[in-house]
């Protein structure tokens, strides 16, 4: 592809560019983030690449693309991504879209057996090229971006629908694309979510499970100082204080500028700047009543099932056969948690075993009989 990326950063590029998108039938799509230096979970860059053009989108100076959603939805263009399912999240918490005809193609090497599955490992094994890597973790909501930094992105989308034409080729020869689609219809379906329903960030911090109740209350503290910090400079949480030096804090509880300067990771602009607040969210830990300090929740106390785990085995021993005879890794074929589900639900028939939350037709079809055979014990 020789034509070099065009940066649309106006709104008359911006809708010449979407003119000529919607008269084509397979685009492929990718998303610059920037989690690694920013809070807020936002795109800052998308790319967009026909058969031959590739176009970079500036939505920091773009900012309605609605009609972009409108190309991502229409069910008469195939939308092709590399491991989608971030991007698919992105893409609906920021601006609602929904994507319509996907090809996934890290899904479709998977299923073909390829031994690298990263965009880099494929595109240098089918076709020679090179990711440079000096931008993996580059500040992509920096503005203006280098020309460098363009050609970077413009690579992750310009060799994306050759690829796709590719492994689509395999999966035909191998009677596998009815299997990758059903995956590719899944993925349409996934959402953004906030995640409420898991534990307190400061409880996932590692090392945090093993503090004193006390310690855990100055950490909570020290980490919603943090998250504050963070929400109001739009700054990586890391980038205020690292994990490890909460935890230092934590375990260490200090009241003196002194004895905070001590601490590894919290270094003199930090005391400067932030050591009476981060002292202050320590005093708060300190001084919580005994009746307020968190109590974090336990796991239930797994009880035995044996007849359960005798079906696992049973599955599992099944699955490796399937494992052998197809040529794919167990996670690929059937999931342990999969297993599990199936197991513990106790399908009879196939049609039992397809209403299991999470079983694909294409499994149900390939190797279902051989699921329930094992199970039941035959």
């Amino acid at each position: 592809m020789s034509t070099p990326p065009e940066l649309v950063a106006s709104a008359k590029q911006y809708n010449a560019l979407i003119g000529k998108l919607r008269r084509e039938s397979i685009l492929a799509v990718d998303t610059e983030a920037a989690s690694f230096h920013r809070h807020a979970n936002r795109i800052y860059l998308l790319q967009v690449s026909t058969r031959t053009e590739t176009a970079v989108i500036d939505p920091v100076a773009v900012t309605d693309l609605t009609t972009f959603g409108d190309v991502l939805a229409d069910p008469a263009i195939e939308v092709v991504f590399h491991d989608a399912d971030y991007d698919l999240r992105l893409l609906h918490h920021q601006y609602d879209f929904q994507v319509r005809g996907l090809f996934d193609t890290r899904v479709a090497a998977e299923f073909v057996g390829e031994p690298g599955l990263s965009l880099a490992a494929l595109l240098t094994t089918h076709f020679g090229v090179r990711i440079d890597k000096r931008f993996q973790r580059a500040d992509w909501s920096a503005r203006p971006l280098s020309e460098d930094m363009l050609s970077y992105a413009a690579g992750d989308t310009q060799h994306l629908v050759e690829l796709r034409d590719l492994l689509k080729r395999k999966l035909e020869d191998m009677g596998r694309l009815g299997w990758a689609e059903e995956e590719f219809r899944v993925l349409e379906g996934v959402r953004w979510k906030a995640g409420k329903d898991r534990e307190p960030a400061y409880l996932r911090i590692k090392g945090a499970k093993a503090l004193s109740l006390r310690q855990l209350a100055v950490l909570r503290e020290v980490h919603r100082w943090r998250v504050g910090v963070a929400v109001k400079l739009d700054r990586a949480e890391f980038r205020v204080l690292s994990n490890e030096a909460l935890l230092d804090i934590s375990k260490s509880t200090p009241t003196t500028v002194e004895a905070l300067a001590r601490i590894k990771g919290v270094g003199p602009d930090t005391v400067r700047r932030r050591g009476a607040a981060i002292l202050a969210a320590v005093a708060r830990g300190l001084a919580l009543p005994e009746e307020d300090l968190p109590k974090p929740s336990r796991p239930p106390k797994r009880v035995r099932q044996p007849e359960i785990e005798a079906r696992i085995a049973r599955l599992k021993t099944a699955r490796g056969a399937v494992t052998k005879r197809i040529g794919l890794p167990p996670g690929v074929i059937f999931p342990n948690s999969l297993l599990e589900a199936v197991a513990k639900s106790g399908p009879r028939n196939l049609t039992a075993l397809a209403g299991v939350d999470g079983v694909r037709t294409w499994q149900v079809e390939t190797f279902g009989v051989d699921l329930l055979e094992a199970m039941n014990g035959s």
